[in-house]
Order: C-alpha cells, then sequence, then structure tokens
C-alpha cells in the first residue's frame, strides 16, 4: 500500500485563512489572518505538503488571493498545491513557474479539457484534476453551479492525460464535520488509474483511521485533506501524520 499524505488545507478569501461550509461564501469562519504563518505551522507539526485554495479566485474565475499565496510559498519548503481561479495555460504556467509545485484544475476540467491536457503534457506530474461533486454530480465556478456529469465519468476522461491526481471533494461533506464520504472516493479510485485524494468531512483520526483502512482495498487513494478539524483543534496534526505513516 501506498503511503496516504495528509495535505492540511489553508483556503483564502480576502486574504484571510477561511473554512466554508459546504462551499458557501456567506458562511466562511475566519481562522487566521496571516496564511504564511499558518502554513509554518503545519510544517513545523510535520506536514509534507501544504493543499491551498483561492476561494476568491474559484468565484472569479482569476487569482484574487496572489499575495496570499506567494507568501505561503515564500514561508515554507514543502510542495504547495493551489487551486481557485486558474482557467487558462498562462496562469497554470505562472503559478508552476512561481514556486506552487502542483495545480489543481477543476472548473477548467469541465468546461475547457484541452487545458487540462496541454497542461499535463507541458507540465508532467504537476497538474491535478478537482472533482468537486453534489450528489455525485459536478459542480464548477466555485461549486455554483452543478453540471450533468458524474465524478467517475469526468475522471475517466482524462485516464490518459497524465493527471497526477485527483482531488476528490464531496461539498455535501465539506467543512461541516460529517465524516468523509469515502466510499465515494474508493468508487473513483477503483475506476481509474489515478490517484485519489479525499477530501470533505473529516473530523477525527477515527475518520483518517477509516481512509487509511479503505486504501488497503482501493489503493489508489493515496491522500487526504483536512482544514477544519486541524483549525478547531479536533485532529492534532502530528498525531494524524502519525497514524497515517503507521
Amino acid at each position: 500500500m501506498r503511503e496516504v499524505i495528509l495535505y492540511p488545507a489553508i483556503d483564502l478569501k480576502d486574504g484571510q485563512c477561511v473554512r466554508l461550509a459546504q462551499g458557501d461564501m456567506e458562511r466562511a469562519t475566519v481562522f487566521s489572518d496571516d496564511p504564511a504563518a499558518q502554513a509554518r505551522s503545519f510544517v513545523d507539526a510535520g506536514a509534507s505538503w501544504i493543499h491551498v485554495v483561492d476561494l476568491n479566485g474559484a468565484f472569479a474565475g482569476k487569482p484574487i488571493n496572489a499575495a496570499a499565496v506567494e507568501s505561503i510559498v515564500t514561508a515554507v519548503d514543502r510542495p504547495v498545491q493551489l487551486g481557485g481561479g486558474i482557467r487558462d495555460m498562462a496562469m497554470v504556467s505562472h503559478w508552476l513557474s512561481s514556486g506552487v509545485d502542483r495545480v489543481v484544475l477543476g472548473t477548467a476540467a469541465v468546461k475547457n479539457p484541452e487545458l487540462v491536457r496541454e497542461s499535463c503534457a507541458t507540465f508532467p506530474g504537476r497538474v491535478a484534476v478537482g472533482i468537486d461533486a453534489r450528489g455525485g454530480r459536478v459542480a464548477v465556478e466555485g461549486w455554483a453551479e452543478t453540471s450533468d456529469i458524474t465524478a467517475v465519468d469526468l475522471a475517466m476522461r482524462f485516464e490518459d492525460a497524465g493527471v497526477a491526481a485527483i482531488v476528490h471533494t464531496d461539498i455535501d461533506r465539506d467543512g461541516v464535520l460529517g465524516g468523509p464520504n469515502v466510499e465515494a472516493s474508493a468508487a473513483l479510485a477503483d475506476a481509474v488509474g489515478i490517484p485519489v485524494i479525499v477530501s470533505g468531512g473529516v473530523a477525527t483520526l477515527d475518520d483518517l483511521s477509516e481512509i487509511k483502512r479503505k486504501a488497503i482495498s482501493s489503493p489508489g487513494i493515496t491522500g487526504v485533506i483536512s482544514g477544519r478539524a486541524l483549525y478547531d483543534g479536533r485532529i492534532n496534526l502530528s498525531e494524524a501524520i502519525t497514524l497515517l505513516a503507521e
């Protein structure tokens, strides 16, 4: 079994670290006004990656929190994965030449699949696809729109594109600490040969144990993202990393 990597999440809204409930920008809780310091604290606790999302950018279709992202990249010596508002090749190139190690393309995967293919060909191993699903259907534009395509169908479109990972988020679980939709992520991992990162709903160490167990039968599950549970102390990051590494 491959290691399951824990990606602590920094979601950026108006330059601050926040968590949303079910993707609703009106239901944002501010946890820090210093994203760089937050990233350093995650690294100090043992994080091997940092997952960053420009929430404003996801809605606007262009980077809005660039200064905060740059501060994070400068502050830590760990790889940074970035999503939100990356909709063209110029922005993919900009971030991957500015210290970001991997970009996550979400809306673009549905509306501009050629961008995913071109990005993967140009930057091998550095492009992930974000598949955010509500009721099994993929949502786009900062989760404001729900498409007709299923998560598995979208993933299968990129089976041969060279995608480094799929970040699979169950929107209904995200930010409400209700537990992750491990079965849906496992079904996705079993359907395609692309590594899957579970996102949304992680609330306890037991949730992480469940993901680790599921990764034995579904080895395509290679990572998990956690946000709110780390910020409010439900999960100790160092303990979580140790659990996933055992």
